[in-house]
């Protein structure tokens, strides 16, 4: 919010960090018109902190209507050691409260008025370099919706700006489909800023103002945590950690999943065998072609529609000619160790949509698809109901976890609808994909302990306590790996370490180069799901080959190498719990002081030792990937390759080779053993085209 304000009064809060922890606050007439500002200074931060540094900006906060800056003298201080506490009195006899309190290292910042009556929203400014990083908020590139096409995956072809978010705008406003969000940033100036609370608000990288970050928050008062450190990791973890911590879902999670968009019950498999089987075709399909090509498969889920009803998801009740003998079909994958998954939504649809709205179980307010009404979870009875009539029906026939879907799109977000607990659904919009996480986890841990799990497209602040992520409805094509690629990395800055992603894309056209790259990417994320390949398998393609022989070698390949690497994925899982480092770490995490770090978002490390470069561009035949310094690197393809550190190797990328290379001296190297070997191996199991008759015989 602009201010002409000619002179700036200037309330310096220093804060200076050396054997004593010392403070000092000065005040500066500079006119009868004043504007405050807050400067902190601390041995982390790179340069000082300044809150509000111009008039063009000031300390603001809505209210009864009406915006309002902090301006004049304080009517009230008090020495806080290393910090600031003071009150104002505005022209409407309204006290604000303004807090700037050390916590270790770390800064509370509190904006609050006595009475908070009428007051929505709160803003202010930090300062900013030209050349400060910004990197957080959302798993997406840019704001916008990133599954409708590449004109917004497409921001910028220079490879620098794709973590970094300096010169964009965050809404921290759930939206679909890439709906990952956290109001935390991390920037290079040696702070990240958390903003407690779940109200929406907006974050200005340097857009509106070159010289400073514009951020402001709907609701009667503003909290924040400032962390400060030199190292980007401890900011990071120590975020985590707050916001968390994350999960550790059951060991088999890190193996590989299969899916499809839509399952139907054919009377003949893709190449014209008569179906005999009495489940599904096409889950037998696609068991038996894993099976028959050695593909690992121990995750399998079904997506919507699976439910009777003319949207497949009428009262939890199972639609018997697309499922039939579901319990018997659930048993046969679990004497082959796959576990089932199935998709849900917050929403109920059918009869429980009537009793929902009948007994005030719903989320009030709702315009959008008010036919299937979204359950308040906030109230305990409609919690409860929609745990037992719903939930309970198909945990106890088998499903051993979930994918949550729709909690980012029709929870209205107003003023004046209030849920149970007397929130306004203003308020509760951001949180409700936590609510359903969470409520999903409860049943589910009741009925199975500790042996399921849910997997949401939709979290804020605390999803990560209940849950792993995946990567929404992005596009299929070059610039959506692009966007995949980036979005793993920023989830992980922002608290979610455990996620996947749609392999191939879930909207757009199959391109089946894309489809090998996006495979290699999905391997070195901990969850690698196969699909949905515009709901084929990929023996039955809609492009030429149809029956893919080098796809299906590449798919064996990696799942066969992420099959490898579970234990390695489970253990930094763990790790991600109790430190809070996440599983995957964009290189400035790692090596801050190495410029090269913050320019090569393409490379990441996965866990302590692998360096992984996806490819993401179609006609890429080689690849100049920068090693970071300090470390020597072993090539995974060819161990007899060692590289020093601090230098960029081009390696040349087959279709089927990703750049991926492994620290020196770890025992995770074993993993990558006769990568080459494995790949030929494959081309030669999937050069036999599979007989679903006979494979057919086994089915029981």
């Amino acid at each position: 919010m602009k201010r002409n304000m000619p002179v700036i009064l200037a309330i310096l809060v220093v804060l200076a960090f050396s054997n004593v922890l010392a403070a000092e606050v000065t005040v500066n007439y500079l006119s009868e018109v004043k504007a405050v500002s807050f400067k902190i200074s601390n041995e982390n931060l790179k340069s000082p902190l300044v809150i509000t540094p111009n008039e063009n900006f000031a300390i603001f906060y809505q209210a009864d209507g009406n915006s309002l800056a902090l301006i004049k003298e304080p009517v009230w201080t008090e020495k806080v050691a290393g910090g600031f506490h003071g009150k104002w009195c505005d022209k409407m006899g309204r006290f604000i409260e303004v807090s700037i309190k050390p916590e270790g290292k770390n800064y509370r910042i509190k904006f609050s008025a006595e009475p908070a009556c009428g007051v929505t929203q709160w803003g202010f400014s930090l300062g900013a370099s030209a050349d400060e990083y910004f990197t957080g908020c959302f798993e997406k590139v840019v704001e916008g919706t990133q599954y409708l096409g590449t004109e917004v995956l497409n921001w910028k072809e220079g490879m620098t700006e794709s973590l970094n978010m300096h010169g964009r705008t965050a809404s921290m406003f759930v939206s679909n489909s890439m709906a990952l969000y956290c109001p935390f940033y991390y920037s290079s100036r040696g702070y990240g800023l958390f903003t407690e609370g779940t109200w929406p608000g907006t974050y200005d990288f340097c857009k509106s103002d070159p010289n400073a970050v514009r951020i402001s928050f709907e609701g009667p008062s503003l909290e924040l945590i400032l962390y400060t450190s030199s190292d980007p990791a401890e900011i990071i973890s120590k975020h985590s950690l707050k916001v968390g911590p994350t999960i550790v879902p059951p060991k088999w999670v890190f193996a590989c999943w299969k899916w499809r968009n839509d399952h139907s019950n054919l009377k003949e498999y893709y190449d014209g065998t008569a179906v005999t089987a009495p489940y599904c075709s096409q889950v037998v399909e696609d068991i038996l072609m894993m099976d028959a090509l050695d593909i690992p498969c121990n995750v399998y889920w079904l997506d919507r529609p699976w439910a009777k009803g003319k949207i497949g998801y009428d009262d939890f009740e199972w639609d018997p000619n697309r499922f039939p003998n579901i319990e018997k079909m659930i048993s046969w994958l679990n004497k082959k160790d796959i576990k089932t998954l199935l998709w849900i939504a917050p929403w109920v649809s059918g009869n429980m949509a009537k009793e929902a709205v009948a007994k005030g179980y719903n989320t009030p307010g709702q315009d959008f698809k008010p036919h299937i009404p979204n359950v308040d979870f906030t109230n305990p009875e409609a919690r409860k109901w929609w745990q037992e009539q719903g939930l309970k029906k198909v945990l106890d026939v088998g499903i051993a976890g979930w994918k949550l879907d729709r909690a980012d799109e029709s929870t209205p977000a107003k003023w004046d609808y209030f849920v149970y607990d007397g929130r306004a659904t203003r308020e509760i919009r951001n949180d409700y994909p936590r609510q359903f996480i969470e409520a999903t986890g409860e049943i589910s841990k009741k009925i199975r302990r500790n042996d399921f799990v849910s997997m949401a497209r939709a979290g804020y602040v605390g999803s990560s306590r209940y849950g792993v992520f995946w990567g929404g409805d992005i596009h299929a094509g070059e610039y959506g790996l692009r966007a995949a690629i980036i979005a793993y990395q920023k989830a992980a800055v922002i608290g979610f370490p455990i996620w996947g992603t749609d392999t191939g894309g879930y909207r757009g056209t199959f391109n089946r180069e894309n489809v090998g790259r996006w495979l290699a990417f999905s391997c070195f994320t901990p969850i690698f799901e196969a699909g949905p390949f515009e709901n084929k398998g990929l023996w039955d393609m809609p492009t030429e080959p149809k029956y893919d022989k080098e796809l299906i070698a590449i798919w064996r390949l990696y799942a066969k190498l992420h099959t490898r690497l579970i234990d390695y994925s489970y253990t930094y899982a763990r790790v991600a719990n109790k430190t809070g480092m996440p599983i995957v770490r964009p290189l400035f995490v790692i090596y801050p002081e190495q410029k090269e770090a913050w320019e090569n978002w393409q490379t990441y490390q996965y866990g302590d030792d692998i360096l992984v470069c996806p490819i993401w561009k179609n006609g890429t035949s080689q690849q100049a990937v920068w090693l970071p310094a300090g470390q020597k690197w072993v090539d995974g393809w060819d161990h007899s390759k060692v590289y020093d550190g601090g230098q960029a190797v081009t390696v040349d990328t087959p279709l089927h080779k990703v750049p991926v290379f492994v620290k020196k001296g770890s025992q995770v190297l074993k993993a990558f053993d006769g990568l080459d070997a494995l790949y030929q191996e494959s081309l030669k199991i999937a050069d036999k085209k599979p007989d679903l008759k006979e494979l057919e015989k086994t089915v029981q």
